[in-house]
């Protein structure tokens, strides 16, 4: 049981940290913020991170009731979330992940309102990819508060990892480059490419079993 219960948890870490890749955020943070102090970075850093949170949190508690109101089957799910989560990691694999963007891409952004909710909080730390782990998490969890609390704790244990890493982003930046980056990026997207099969095969695998 505490074997299942930690695979659960890691499972649970790795997909989430790597769909919401705050690495990838790290140059698209810094573009956006260059012509703030560092009292108002610091500011729109955590405000972002809590928004993102809060969103993820949200579609964690609701998941199982929204699934179920709209009639979709565990299994349904799984193999959706999971073809979703495969079209999150391609743009990773080529090296288009939008937070590896330069600063002509996302000065628009800047002037179009407040930078901490959008791009920062939503798309990019609690996008459709992160809101689908978050839907599909909560319903391998099976409604066992023992598994949801282990997700809350994951949730926040991943945005307060990410909150660190825009912290320290620009030192980031400055001794690993853009290009060390797109490697690390590309790297987690392949992770994130076999998490997602993973999960249509669960989902197909599960299906089969309640034919026979």
């Amino acid at each position: 049981m505490t074997h299942e219960l930690t695979q659960f948890g890691l499972t649970a870490f790795v997909t989430l940290f790597v769909v919401i890749d705050p690495i990838g955020v790290v140059p698209l943070f810094h573009a956006l913020t260059q012509n703030m102090n560092q009292d108002q970075r610091k500011k729109t850093q955590s405000r972002a991170v809590l928004v993102a949170l809060a969103v993820v949190l949200f579609f964690l508690c609701a998941g199982r009731f929204v699934l179920s109101y709209l009639g979709v089957s565990i299994y349904a799910f799984s193999i959706s979330g999971g073809i979703l989560l495969f079209a999150t990691a391609l743009p990773m694999l080529l090296g288009s992940r939008p937070g590896l963007q330069g600063p002509e891409a996302s000065e628009k952004s800047q002037t179009e309102g407040d930078v901490a909710i959008f791009p920062l909080a939503i798309p990019l730390l609690a996008g459709p990819g992160t809101i689908a782990t978050a839907l599909l998490l909560s319903d391998h969890a099976s409604g066992s508060p023992l598994r949801l609390g282990i997700l809350f704790g994951v949730v926040t244990l991943t945005f307060g990892i990410s909150w660190l890493i825009l912290s320290f982003g620009n030192r980031i930046l400055a001794k690993m480059g853009e290009g060390k980056m797109h490697i690390v990026t590309r790297v987690l997207g392949i992770v994130l490419a076999a998490l997602a099969v993973q999960f249509v095969l669960n989902g197909i695998s599960d299906y089969v079993h309640t034919l026979k």
